[in-house]
């Protein structure tokens, strides 16, 4: 089922399935988020929870069992249910029903949309329900229309970064696992990446120490939409591998997937999040609309 806030500057719907978002329209009927063409990615903004990306073998240990998830955890396949709505914010909340075998800890995902004008905020809120620490990763994976308007190209647009330097990008294997490396990113003139297709041939590219803002816009520096994510120390940026995917994924990441031939260890794992008993952990990142 699909629910729907407006504020008479952003319309934005999102599904109880992953609470995906399924449409950001500006005043004018403009769509913004890319609009899952399975020919490319049937997706459209996936949630991620309790693991970021990928599991070696698809499985983990935690409490000294095996256990198994898919790419992005649980959040993108469950059904979350409505909670508080208003004309401009509502919120979808997951618990462990169901999922225990994948995720054995007792647990409350909420997500909340709201608008504040122009820009919208996407909070995430875990309560941890167990008697047991919990370890997790979170992460945003919506995708944004490119070209944004009629008579452009891909090619036309680029990701601007909200203050200059040099992040370091994050080494993966063809399949997409850690592989232990890291090097420097340069960007154009320390703020900007030209977006072509070819970037995108090796799949994702996953940054660190990186401004926490970044903007698609125009060759001539016409914005389009800006994401924000002060909390998240990773960036992924993607579409499609060796497609002409008409779309980019701007993806904050709290942590990074499996390493290349090694079995998670949810316990060992640095990045994750640690969540002790009858504790709550909450987030927030941004999404701003630049429309007419």
């Amino acid at each position: 089922m699909l629910h729907t806030i407006s504020n008479g500057i952003l319309t934005v719907s999102a599904s109880e399935r992953g609470a995906e978002l399924q449409s950001i329209r500006d005043r004018r009927g403009v769509e913004y988020l890319w609009q899952g063409d399975p020919r490319y990615w049937a997706d459209r903004a996936l949630n991620i929870f309790p693991y970021v990306a990928r599991l070696t073998e698809g499985k983990y240990f935690l409490d000294g069992e095996l256990h198994e998830m898919a790419i992005h955890g649980i959040a993108p396949y469950a059904d979350f249910r409505l909670g508080e709505k208003d004309a401009a914010a509502m919120t979808l909340e997951l618990t462990e029903e169901g999922w225990l075998r994948q995720y054995p800890r007792r647990f409350a995902l909420r997500i909340r949309y709201a608008l504040e004008g122009d820009r919208l905020s996407v909070a995430s809120e875990v309560e941890n329900r167990d008697e047991r620490t919990m370890y997790f990763g979170m992460g945003g994976h919506p995708g944004f229309q490119v070209p944004a308007e009629p008579g452009r190209a891909f090619e036309d647009y680029r990701l601007r970064f909200s203050r200059p330097g040099t992040p370091v990008r994050i080494g993966f294997t063809e399949d997409c696992f850690l592989d232990g490396t890291e090097a420097p990113f340069p960007l154009e003139e320390d703020r900007f990446l030209p977006l072509r297709h070819q970037l995108f041939d090796q799949d994702a590219i996953v940054l660190r120490d990186m401004a926490r803002e970044v903007t698609l816009e125009t060759a001539e520096g016409k914005p389009t939409v800006t994401v924000t994510y002060p909390d998240f120390d990773y960036l992924g940026i993607w579409h499609a591998p060796k497609t002409d995917a008409p779309y980019v994924c701007i993806e904050p990441w709290s942590s990074l997937p499996s390493a290349k031939g090694r079995i998670a260890v949810l316990e060992e794992q640095p990045d994750l999040i640690r969540l002790e008993p009858g504790k709550t952990w909450r987030t927030r990142w941004f999404i701003r609309i630049h429309g007419g």
